[in-house]
């Protein structure tokens, strides 16, 4: 179901493919048999979830049953990406969600009995859970249990690189786990205290606590780190903000790729402009945004910029603390929307992705939709896509097939210069006439004694640059 562009068989790593930072991270996978016990958060750091043997639990509220089997799917593909081994799924039949613990009283005790059967030591719930509802199921079961934002935010946490991706990360984490301290155990359970007086049982001299509870403690702390990271994360935003300024204030266009996660997006960059960036067959291989220049057939310089996957409800936290990357894709002249055309259901990767754009602006983005992995997809898929789809390009970034459309389908799409001219360039002013070649388009050229003559179609800007040598 899942296949990325695979770097060949070579002696030497092919650097094109990022295959030096794939090991690395290969290098660092979890391992089996580790204790999968929370540490104490005292120092208030994020725990990392250590996931070994898990069963999986889902409600299936709407839609069809083939919706809910892809659901519990993408959950598992998720927890093996954070390193977990999947035993077992369940999935329930529901109106809504039970209230106290997710899944029916019923429900409680088989899952309890897959839970011993199994030997499993992680309980996963496809959903977001309330502290309550936490607290509820790990009482009932007797292990650690964990939602589905919490295994996102865990993966997001493993792959975050850069300083920004890493802060944006933890950001999120100590958005979501503020409301829950109290569900994470009994190891936050408050401290007595007194007022001073004899008697009662608020205790006596000797007796009083602290004067502020541990969980009051927690809770200030992560308040302050949260601040923190919103006033670094700010920061690193202006830089990025600056850097966009500049790319545009310069007339390039700018072209974004996005979609589901593993789709194949850092494949197609790859493919594009030779960038080298990873590529691994997991969900949110990648986080940190690349961007690459390369040129269009008419020599138009565009730059192309791979962006963090997206996934069915993804995480409010994850989306408000990468806002600032993922409006890379709101200021952008087209987005690149990349669909697993091998994917059991790529429709709803579709639908999934254009909400999400559409919470960060970028719903008015003119789109390219790019079906890749063409290799795999079976022909009765290819039609029906085709059918639904008929403006889109069919491409497979590992063999190479439809690149070549993908490439000219860009170019047509990219916005074209408003202004037409007719100048004479000094043969002294070659910097204009790379200008011009680099982001406006040539009709016509010759050259004359006094310099180039150049019938040119170019922005705005430039154009202003260019009226002294108008004829």
């Amino acid at each position: 179901m899942r296949n990325t562009y695979q770097a060949p068989v070579l002696d030497e790593p092919d650097l094109t493919t990022g295959e030096l930072e794939l090991e690395e991270r290969h290098s660092l996978r979890r391992v089996a048999g580790l204790s999968t016990e929370l540490t104490d958060i005292t120092e208030v750091e994020y725990r990392q979830l250590r996931l070994e043997r898990v069963v999986l639990v889902g409600v299936w509220t709407e839609g069809s049953v083939e919706d809910a089997e892809n659901s519990l799917t993408e959950l598992a593909a998720l927890a093996e990406t954070a390193g977990s081994q999947v035993l077992e799924g369940l999935i329930q039949r529901r109106k809504q969600p039970d209230a106290a613990t997710f899944i029916g009283r019923g429900k409680v005790d088989e899952l309890r009995d897959v839970v011993v059967m199994t030997g499993a030591d992680t309980v996963i719930c496809d959903g977001e859970l309330s502290p309550s509802q936490l607290r509820n199921l790990e009482q009932q079961t007797k292990v650690k249990v964990v939602d589905r934002t919490a295994l996102i935010l865990d993966i997001f946490a493993q792959h975050a690189k850069s300083k920004e991706g890493k802060a944006q990360v933890e950001l999120a984490q100590l958005q979501y786990l503020l409301p829950r301290l109290r569900g994470w155990g009994e190891t936050l359970s408050r401290q007595s205290g007194g007022s001073g007086r004899g008697g009662g049982a608020g205790g006596g001299v000797g007796l009083r606590g602290p004067g502020e509870t541990k969980l009051e403690t927690d809770r200030r702390r992560i308040n302050q780190r949260i601040a923190r990271l919103r006033r670094e994360i700010k920061a690193m935003r202006t830089v990025r903000e600056t850097k966009r300024s500049r790319r545009q204030a310069s007339g390039t266009p700018a072209v974004a790729i996005a979609g589901y996660t593993n789709a194949g997006k850092s494949s197609l960059l790859n493919r594009l402009t030779q960038a080298g960036v990873l590529v691994e067959d997991a969900l949110f291989a990648t986080l940190d945004p690349t961007t690459r220049r390369t040129a269009a057939e008419d020599g138009r310089v565009y730059t192309l910029s791979d962006t963090v996957g997206f996934v069915r409800h993804l995480p409010h936290q994850i989306v408000e603390a990468f806002r600032s990357t993922l409006e890379e894709v709101a200021d952008a002249d087209l987005v690149v929307h990349v669909v697993d055309g091998a994917h059991p259901d790529p429709e709803g990767q579709v639908s999934a992705v254009r909400e999400v754009l559409g919470e960060v602006g970028a719903d008015r983005i003119p789109e390219l939709l790019v079906v890749n992995k063409m290799d795999t997809a079976d022909e009765e898929t290819v039609l029906r896509l085709k059918r639904a789809w008929p403006d889109a390009v069919f491409v497979s970034a590992r063999s190479g097939s439809g690149i070549e459309e993908l490439h000219a389908a860009i170019a047509r799409r990219l916005p074209r210069p408003a202004v037409d001219l007719r100048v004479v360039l000094p043969y002294d002013r070659g910097d204009l006439v790379a200008r011009v070649h680099r982001t406006g388009q040539v009709l016509q050229s010759r050259h004359l004694d006094e310099g180039t003559e150049l019938q040119v179609r170019v922005g705005e800007q430039l154009a202003a640059d260019l009226e002294p040598f108008r004829c």
